[in-house]
């Protein structure tokens, strides 16, 4: 009797987990079908409106001068022996000095940290890397290229190929995922953690999927597990979603002017127009739900959690939510004014906060290799 008792209670338990996996594909695979149908519309739309100008878009065949700036570092590349992939980074400040490595977001590229690379070489080595599929680093062929284990082991395996044992690690948007989750899996290797506007994994986890607010939020990542299609609206109509995405009123930059200069907009169409240059960014996405809901796991580090007042991506209630689950300290400012994309809206603010993070302790300076 207790035999079969046991063997109804593993079979109902065997049942509930399958019936949740079943409801938790089916959550993402119905939302992906509405967005979907939401891009197609919009589609049709433009052609109806812009026949003859939907599909032209051109590769920006010469880099903007601001990509070549001499005072933002030096362009190196790093080859990794194990996965056999080549990274682009700009370095500035001298070899030697404690490693501080910045991971950037989605659409981004080591530019977005323009003005840190400027700010901090006084005191550091400052690294902006170009992270797997971005810029001039390599591109590998297939999404599964791009799940998460590979992209914290990309982290890794640069800072030994700088010649560092470990780092102080700064990550925004997906480059803050990427830190998150270093930090867990390599706690040995960070000094001092500063995220910008990125919870917590597990915080992001349970928000996206339970939360409907937050769920609506997200409907850029459910459209991007599609397959070409949003290779495609990035691209309609010489680039236009990417032209205003930085300077809209909603998800965009909020600075002063409303806009990034120009020249800064034209640095990111340059990148983002190579043939490609999409797809590899774009599988960040597609892998992202094969990898949640993630293990509750805590983050030993210090961590310094910046976030945006006016963020339209994310609910400011996950930056609070994210204490759970740091086991040393966690300083969280929150930047009146500012939306999601911190270090270019807000650079002065954020790299004072920085400053006064990273020099707290006698052994700030103690990041040597």
């Amino acid at each position: 009797m207790a035999r079969l008792l046991h063997n109804l209670l593993l079979l109902a338990a065997r049942l509930t987990l399958k019936i949740r996996v079943i409801g938790y594909w089916s959550l993402i695979y119905s939302y992906c079908g509405v967005c979907a149908s939401v891009a197609l519309l919009k589609l049709l739309w433009t052609i109806l409106q812009k026949p003859s100008k939907t599909f032209q878009w051109g590769v920006r065949e010469a880099p903007p001068a601001c990509l070549n700036d001499t005072s933002l570092g030096t362009h190196c590349y790093v080859r990794i022996k194990e996965s056999g992939l080549r990274f682009h980074y700009v370095a500035a400040g001298e070899r030697g000095k404690p490693l501080l490595l910045f991971l950037h977001g989605f659409p981004e590229f080591w530019f977005s940290w323009r003005h840190q690379l400027r700010e901090f070489k006084s005191e550091f080595r400052v690294v902006a890397v170009d992270m797997r599929g971005y810029g001039e680093s390599d591109v590998p062929a297939g999404a599964e290229n791009y799940r998460l284990e590979h992209l914290i082991t990309d982290v890794r395996d640069i800072v030994e190929c700088l010649g560092y044992n470990r780092c102080h690690l700064v990550g925004h948007d997906w480059g803050g995922m990427v830190a998150w989750l270093f930090a867990i899996h390599y706690p040995e290797m960070v000094t001092k953690l500063i995220v910008l506007n990125c919870p917590h994994p597990s915080v992001f986890a349970d928000y996206a999927l339970r939360r409907p607010l937050q769920l609506a939020k997200c409907s850029c990542i459910f459209f991007f597990q599609l397959p070409r299609l949003p290779e495609l609206m990035l691209s309609v109509d010489d680039f236009k979603a990417l032209k205003g995405f930085f300077p809209s009123r909603g998800a965009g930059v909020r600075w002063k002017s409303s806009s990034l200069r120009s020249e800064d907009t034209e640095a990111y169409l340059y990148v983002f127009s190579q043939p490609g240059a999409l797809t590899g960014p774009l599988n960040y996405y597609r892998n992202i739900f094969s990898s949640l809901p993630l293990t509750q796991q805590e983050v030993r580090s210090s961590v310094l959690l910046l976030w945006g007042e006016r963020d339209a991506l994310l609910e400011q209630e996950m930056a609070e939510a994210s204490r759970l689950y740091v086991r040393n300290h966690l300083r969280l400012n929150i930047i009146s004014g500012a939306g999601h994309w911190l270090q270019q809206e807000q650079p002065d603010i954020v790299n004072t906060l920085m400053w006064t993070f990273l020099k707290e302790g006698e052994g700030w300076r103690c990041c040597r290799s």
